[in-house]
C-alpha cells in the first residue's frame, strides 16, 4: 500500500492542472492515467480539433484574398498535411504537460476503486485522504441498427484524407466543429438534427442564423429529424434513413460522422465503494464536486454537470477548497463562424418566469469587422429590465469566442448594461465594440 495526499484518476484538464499544482505546493500527488496525457481534451478533442479549424480558416480566407488585394496563384487544400499538423502539436503539447506533472508520481494504468476506498492499479494499491476522480467521457453513439458502420469524433482524427461526402448525425458543438471543418475541404456535408435547431443549449435565434451562415457555405441542414438507422449500399457507401417532417426519407454518403454527444467515464468498483452514479452513468457529486463517499470527489464529463474542459479545471480547484464561481461558465464553437454564448438564453429565462429584455448589435455596424471581410454575425444580450443587470451575451461572428469572456466577466461582477455600455471604455477600432453596441441598445 502506498501512502500520498491526493490521489486523482485522469490526467485530463480536470486532473493534471490540479495535480501540477499541489505538488508544486510541496504535497505527494499520485496522477494515474491510462492512456496519454492530457486526457481527451488534447488528444483527441479541443486541442486537434482547434488545428484543424485553424487549417480550414486559413483555406476559408484565401477565397477572399483578392478582395483584400492579395492576388494568389492556384490554392490547393492538403488535408494530409493539415491532419500532419494537428498531430506534431498535440505530441508538443503532451511533452508540455509531462513536463507540468515531472513532480507528480505517474502511474499507467486501469484505476479501480476498492470497496474500502484505496486505488488499486494493477497489483498496487494507493491511499489518500482525498482521491479526485477525473476519468472524462468517451463517444456516444446511437442505438440504431447499423450504427457501427459511423465514424466517431475519435475515429476521425485518425483520418489522413476525408472522404468526398459525410453525413453528419448530431448538431452539437462537435458535430458543427466538423461539419465546419470538412466543409472548408471541399466534402460534401450533411448535418442531420434530431431537435428543432442547432445548438439545442444555445439561444435558439443565434443558432438559427450561425445555421444559416453555415448554409450558405454549402453545408446542407436537416433538423427536427430522428436517425432510424445506417446501412451499407451496393456501391460501398452509407445510407442513413430518418423520420423527420416528410415522414421516412434516407441520404446516401461516402462516410457517417456519429456526434450525438459523450457519456461519462468511470472507474470500476464506484458501487463497491459508496458512489452513487445516475441513470445515466454519471457520478453524483455536491456543490463541492464530493460524491457519495466522504473524500472522493468527482470533476468534469464524469459527473456531467458541464462537459467542457474548461469548466472540468474549474470544478478541480472547487473539490480543492478554492473559491470559484462556477454559474458562469462560457462556451464556444469553433466553427466558422465562431458562436458563443454565456449566461442564460431567452427560452431559458422564459421557462424560469425571470423578468427579461434582450438587445442586440450587428458586425456588419463595426469598422474592424468590415476591415476584416467579417462583417456577418450577430451579437445578442439577456437582461434584466429593472436592475439592469446583464444575464447574457450570445454571439455569432469573428473571435465570438474571445469576446464572450468580457461579457461573462461582467455577469460574474454583477455589472449592468449601462456600466458595460457607458462607464468601461472600449478600443476604437476593435470587435468588442459590438458586444458595447449591444448593451447600448439596451433600452
Amino acid at each position: 500500500m502506498i501512502q500520498t495526499d491526493l490521489i486523482i484518476i485522469g490526467a485530463g484538464p480536470g486532473g493534471y492542472e490540479i495535480a501540477a499544482r499541489e505538488a508544486a505546493a510541496g504535497r505527494g500527488v499520485v496522477l494515474i492515467e491510462r492512456d496519454a496525457l492530457g486526457g481527451t481534451c488534447l488528444n483527441r478533442g479541443c486541442i486537434p480539433t482547434k488545428c484543424l479549424c485553424a487549417s480550414a480558416g486559413a483555406i476559408l480566407e484565401t477565397a477572399h484574398a483578392a478582395d483584400l488585394g492579395l492576388k494568389l496563384g492556384s490554392v490547393e487544400a492538403d488535408y494530409t498535411r493539415a491532419a500532419e499538423r494537428m498531430r506534431e502539436i498535440v505530441a508538443g503539447l503532451r511533452d508540455d504537460v509531462t513536463a507540468l506533472t515531472a513532480k507528480c508520481t505517474v502511474v499507467k494504468g486501469e484505476a479501480r476503486i476498492g470497496a474500502d476506498g484505496t486505488v488499486i492499479v494493477g497489483q498496487e494499491s494507493y491511499s489518500a485522504p482525498k482521491v479526485l476522480i477525473a476519468t472524462g467521457s468517451k463517444p456516444a453513439v446511437l442505438p440504431v441498427p447499423g450504427a457501427e458502420l459511423a465514424m466517431t469524433s475519435d475515429d476521425f482524427l485518425q483520418l489522413d484524407t476525408l472522404p468526398a461526402s459525410v453525413v453528419v448525425i448530431g448538431g452539437g458543438v462537435i458535430g458543427l466543429e466538423f461539419a465546419s471543418i470538412m466543409a472548408a475541404f471541399g466534402v460534401e456535408v450533411t448535418v442531420i438534427e434530431y431537435c428543432k435547431e442547432i445548438l439545442p443549449p444555445f439561444d435558439r435565434e443565434v443558432a438559427k442564423r450561425l445555421r444559416s451562415m453555415i448554409s450558405r457555405r454549402g453545408v446542407k441542414f436537416v433538423v427536427g429529424a430522428a436517425v432510424t438507422g445506417i446501412e451499407s449500399t451496393d456501391n460501398g457507401s452509407r445510407r442513413v434513413s430518418y423520420e423527420g417532417k416528410k415522414g421516412v426519407e434516407s441520404i446516401e454518403s461516402e462516410a457517417v460522422l456519429m456526434a450525438v454527444g459523450r457519456r461519462p467515464v468511470v472507474p470500476d468498483g464506484l458501487a463497491e465503494a459508496g458512489i452513487e452514479v445516475d441513470q445515466r452513468g454519471r457520478i453524483v457529486t455536491d456543490e463541492h464536486m464530493q460524491t457519495t463517499r466522504p473524500g472522493f470527489y468527482a470533476v468534469g464529463d464524469c459527473n456531467g454537470r458541464m462537459m467542457l474542459a474548461h469548466a472540468a479545471a474549474a470544478q478541480a480547484e472547487v473539490a480543492l477548497g478554492q473559491d470559484v464561481n462556477l454559474k458562469v461558465i462560457p462556451s464556444a464553437v469553433f466553427c466558422e463562424p465562431e458562436a458563443a454564448m454565456v449566461g442564460i438564453t431567452t427560452e431559458q429565462a422564459e421557462a424560469q418566469g425571470i423578468n427579461f429584455k434582450t438587445a442586440k448589435a450587428l458586425f456588419g455596424a463595426n469598422g474592424k469587422a468590415r476591415a476584416m471581410g467579417h462583417a456577418d454575425g450577430i451579437v445578442k444580450v439577456v437582461y434584466d429590465p429593472e436592475s439592469r443587470l446583464l444575464l447574457g451575451c450570445h454571439i455569432v461572428g469573428p473571435h465570438a469566442a474571445d469576446l464572450v469572456a468580457e461579457a461573462a466577466l461582467a455577469i460574474a461582477a454583477g455589472h449592468t448594461v449601462d456600466y458595460l455600455g457607458h462607464s468601461l471604455v472600449h478600443g476604437h477600432p476593435t470587435l468588442s465594440e459590438v458586444v458595447r453596441a449591444a448593451v447600448l441598445a439596451a433600452r
